[in-house]
């Protein structure tokens, strides 16, 4: 075998066995398990799980039953756009904070579990912030209030 056609079945099955796992995590009903970040809202520390690949992002917070007070998971796009999210096989009821590039909340978005109903940016964003429902307002956070940490600019 040539080492080109070495290096093109080696690459196949690494990245096959990676789309292998996510789908198996997905079908298998299992919450997945990410690096995470510390971000700040104010006085408050949110400690937020990173989807940054294609994959992570399309299970995000899938088949958690539960989720800590303080905890959530940040969405990372390459580039500001849209994002509209959806509640599939997602069991915990959550809000989502579209973020835009330099920490600022654009718009919050209360979500119900289990629902093919689209929740939108308003404005083109790069993160989006899922945290328990209610997070956001029983702390007086709102469209214009900054987010800090290592993510934005």
């Amino acid at each position: 075998m040539t080492l080109i056609k070495f290096r093109t079945a080696v690459l196949t099955l690494v990245l096959g066995t990676g789309l292998l796992a996510t789908a198996s995590a997905q079908n298998m009903g299992q919450p997945q398990d990410l690096p995470t970040v510390t971000l700040h809202a104010g006085m408050h520390n949110i400690v937020a799980q990173v989807a940054k690949t294609s994959e992570q992002r399309q299970i995000g917070l899938m088949f958690r039953k539960e989720m800590a007070g303080h905890e959530g998971m940040i969405f990372v796009f390459d580039d500001p756009a849209t994002q509209c999210f959806w509640m599939r096989n997602t069991l915990i009821p959550l809000s989502a904070a579209f973020v835009a590039d330099d920490g600022s909340i654009v718009n919050i978005e209360d979500m119900k579990p289990l629902s093919d109903q689209s929740h939108c940016s308003t404005k083109p964003v790069r993160y989006v912030l899922e945290m328990n429902q209610g997070w956001f307002a029983k702390r007086g956070l709102k469209a214009g209030t900054k987010l800090t940490g290592p993510l934005f600019r």
